[in-house]
């Protein structure tokens, strides 16, 4: 378990159109050891996009990963993901139980 100390973890969030694109999305991720889990919630969001005022449904995905995976993350989430500008931000973890960052190590950077 010791190992999971050596690393930084990070959720990154992404909200999708339609929770089939969100589902789309998180198994793409998992399946390229990207993230070793993702969360989908449905949300409403209210932005301004092209200075209009938006109200939404949509997807959040709730990205369990390693912040050295991020760079490599955010691209494939950029190349995949429909929106023009796509919410991908990354926040660390800075606690967390140690057998779960240990899981997350694991699988998103496997033997």
């Amino acid at each position: 378990m010791e190992q999971s100390k050596n690393h930084q973890f990070c959720v990154v969030l992404v909200t999708a159109p339609s929770r089939a694109q969100a589902a789309a999305i998180a198994k793409t991720l998992v399946e390229l050891k990207l993230a070793a889990c993702v969360n989908l919630l449905p949300i409403c969001s209210i932005y301004t996009w092209q200075g209009d005022l938006q109200t939404e449904e949509e997807w959040q995905l709730l990205i369990k990963s390693e912040l050295s995976k991020f760079v490599e993350l955010e691209a494939k989430l950029r190349a995949i993901h429909p929106y023009e500008v796509p919410e991908i931000i990354a926040l660390p973890i800075l606690a967390g139980s140690q057998p779960y960052l240990q899981w997350i190590a694991d699988h998103v950077n496997p033997a």
